[in-house]
């Protein structure tokens, strides 16, 4: 008798589309998994009261309270470690807090993690107002222009990548210093919030924690504030866990449910974003008022070849420095606009601009210019109407550049 052919893998696309589903009961059930909010999980007796909770203790994901979360929750947490290709997930109300948990549970007084210079700011408040306070000491550093190697120190616990950064969008080799840090014993975590999770799979290049703010892509629509943590194994699950629980982390249903239902759509709403931003971004680099765009799907950005190697795809976000300009123009320009929100977020399905502070410029060391400089968030719209409303806003703010 003839074997069965093995079963053909399915793709990415699909199994995310599949992840987390609902089983069905009795012939039937809903496509997505219900919402299913509750404070209290009430037990049958007290020997099942005692068996969640020592097989909770033991690194399994069962609820002996509300906080823990439940159906809603688990099919969220099971999408997301299919989409990073990890171990396990865990979910905290913002992209903050989701580095914070990183950071508290990884790092102890004395000990020194690296972080790279160009990645989102409010990490750096977290470090001046909580970590240093610990007995942390947080070392900034340029993955391209310093030598990790050379920087490593013996209680290196961490080093904390974003690649692209923040603003500029630094392409950062994530294999190579992945191998540079683990082969120290050094734990590597990367902000993976560009990408969606989807363009890009820092743990299959080496990385051990993938940090998503879920405000962004994987929601979709600017209608909820949540952060995700995803690990490659159990020892790192262990860790978060812990800090997990003692810092009381939770999201509620409503918001886990929002999730999963932009989670279901964010292949086809990335591949949207990014020939939008193609579109704006290539507009962009013919205007005489430009100096620079950044957006690294452009053979002229300086990360391209390692975009190209590393990421299957680009974003929405495209920022742009001025030729010659002063900050009161940058913000002339940004005012003009009809079509683009001003707002710091993005990677909902509407077009956003901002004007970017000179002081986060200058902590990049990738940074060498001196005019202002606008980070656009390129949404759904029709491309050639964003094209126009950039050209008339560079026509209304042409007496201030």
């Amino acid at each position: 008798m003839t074997a069965a052919p093995p079963r053909k893998r399915l793709h990415s696309a699909t199994r995310l589309l599949h992840a987390g589903a609902p089983a069905l009961r009795d012939g039937a059930g809903p496509v997505n998994v219900p919402v299913v909010r509750t404070s209290t999980v009430r037990f049958e007796n007290t020997a099942a009261q005692a068996d969640h909770h020592h097989r909770r203790t033991a690194g399994e994901r069962v609820a002996s309270y509300g906080r823990h979360g439940l159906d809603t929750h688990r099919a969220l947490e099971d999408a997301v470690v299919g989409l990073e290709g990890g171990h396990r997930a865990f979910l905290t109300p913002s992209g903050l807090s989701a580095i914070t948990l990183v950071l508290l549970a990884l790092l102890s007084p004395g000990d020194h993690a690296l972080v790279a210079d160009g990645v989102y700011a409010p990490l750096r408040r977290v470090d001046s107002t909580l970590l240093q306070r610990l007995g942390i000491t947080v070392e900034y550093f340029s993955p391209t222009h310093d030598d990790l190697a050379s920087r490593l120190r013996p209680n290196t616990r961490l080093l904390y990548l974003e690649s692209p950064s923040s603003l500029l969008y630094e392409v950062l080799d994530v294999p190579a210093l992945s191998a540079v840090a683990r082969d120290r014993g050094v734990t590597v975590a990367t902000d993976n919030t560009w990408s969606g999770g989807w363009f890009h799979q820092p743990l299959a290049l080496g990385a051990n924690i993938s940090i998503q703010a879920a405000t962004k892509y994987i929601s979709g629509h600017s209608d909820l504030m949540q952060g995700i943590v995803v690990v490659d194994s159990p020892a790192l699950a262990a860790k978060l866990s812990t800090a997990y629980e003692a810092l009381g982390l939770t999201i509620g249903a409503d918001d886990a449910y929002l999730a999963l239902r932009g989670l279901r759509t964010l292949p086809v709403r990335l591949a949207q974003h990014q020939r939008n931003a193609t579109a704006v971004a290539e507009f962009l680099q013919q205007q005489p008022q430009v100096s620079r765009v950044f957006y690294p799907a452009l053979p002229t950005d300086p990360g391209h070849a390692l975009w190209k190697r590393d990421f299957s795809g680009a974003s929405g976000l495209v920022s742009f420095e001025f030729r010659h300009a002063t900050p009161a123009a940058a913000n002339a320009f940004v005012d003009a606009l009809r079509l683009f929100g001003i707002g710091a977020s993005w990677g909902g399905y509407e077009s956003l601009a901002l004007a970017a502070q000179p002081e986060r410029l200058r902590e990049h060391r990738q940074w060498t210019g001196d005019a202002p400089v606008v980070r656009l968030h390129i949404g759904l719209e029709e491309p050639q109407d964003l094209i126009a409303d950039l050209a008339q806003a560079f026509a209304d703010a042409a007496p201030a550049l």
